[in-house]
């Protein structure tokens, strides 16, 4: 059992559902890009109606198949524009995406208490101490920088632990600790950072990685992240993420069968459907849901 902010997730906590608002034009997935004040601002108010308990926010692009990297100045300047607006009208927790330190300083400076970080942790030195001075929740990401030959299952699960130890350096409490298993960055190449370079077929290492969750997550919370993913695209030969809303879902449902305790999703209304099934279907089945 984990807080996110002022959230509780894990344990025997119902699944939660994080909607996902991307500030940056570079986004895979055209239809999460939200740039003006007024469609950031809609697009929190319809996600906290729709049943989202988080929103997360991103201002670069971190898919590892398309040139996406700007520079730390740009993705500051668009994190502090945001945020404001986004604490204007919602008191759910946020979350900011990104694995520079500085713009966590920022946002963490500005009151806000998640960063999400795709690196783990790993990539920006001095986020370690801007964790330290600031205390606040964390979801880490598996994430090498070296190429990962052996069982990815037992290598997800390793790598988090790396990045767990690197949050209790910086005195984050275990409470405080969400792992997320990296579904969608573990490639056999790659344009941008941060990815986990392999030499096998990825969309297995994704599904594998999934059916054993709850082997990996290890008994910290689990952040799952499949929505409109190229997994899904590659097996419904669906290469537009604008038609893989079907297959999200699939894969959504099965995520939290397989033990998510919350869901980063573009597609907060449906997942907040797939949640009311899983939860009669499931019931006395599965803790946590």
């Amino acid at each position: 059992m984990a807080k996110l902010g002022k959230l509780t997730v894990g344990n025997k906590n119902e699944t939660k559902i994080m909607g996902i608002i991307n500030i940056s034009p570079e986004s895979f997935y055209k239809n999460s890009i939200k740039i003006t004040k007024s469609e950031i601002s809609k697009t929190v108010k319809k996600m906290e109606s729709e049943g989202a308990s988080i929103i997360d926010v991103g201002a670069m692009s971190t898919a590892p198949y398309l040139k996406t990297v700007i520079s730390e100045k740009q993705e500051l300047n668009r994190i502090s524009k945001s945020i404001s607006i986004i604490q204007n009208v919602t008191n759910l927790p946020i979350s900011i995406d990104t694995c520079r330190a500085t713009v966590a300083e920022y946002a963490l400076d500005s009151g806000i208490e998640i960063i999400n970080d795709v690196s783990g942790l790993k990539f920006d030195k001095n986020m370690p101490k801007i964790l330290e001075k600031f205390q606040p929740s964390v979801i880490v990401c598996a994430y090498s920088k070296k190429m990962i030959y052996n069982n990815h299952v037992t290598e997800t699960k390793k790598l988090l632990q790396e990045s767990i130890k690197i949050a209790k350096t910086a005195k984050i409490p275990k409470d405080k600790i969400v792992v997320d298993p990296a579904i969608g960055f573990f490639r056999n190449s790659g344009r941008e950072f941060p990815f986990t370079k392999i030499r096998s077929d990825w969309v297995v290492r994704d599904i594998s990685v999934l059916q054993n969750l709850r082997f990996i997550k290890n008994k910290f919370p689990a952040l799952v992240s499949v929505s409109n993913k190229s997994f899904i695209g590659e097996i419904l030969q669906k290469d537009n993420p604008a038609d893989r809303l079907y297959g999200t879902m699939a894969a959504e449902l099965i995520s939290i069968m397989y033990g998510a305790d919350i869901l980063r999703t573009h597609n907060v209304g449906a997942a907040k459907d797939i949640l009311k099934i899983a939860k009669r279907m499931l019931k006395n089945t599965k803790k946590g849901l």
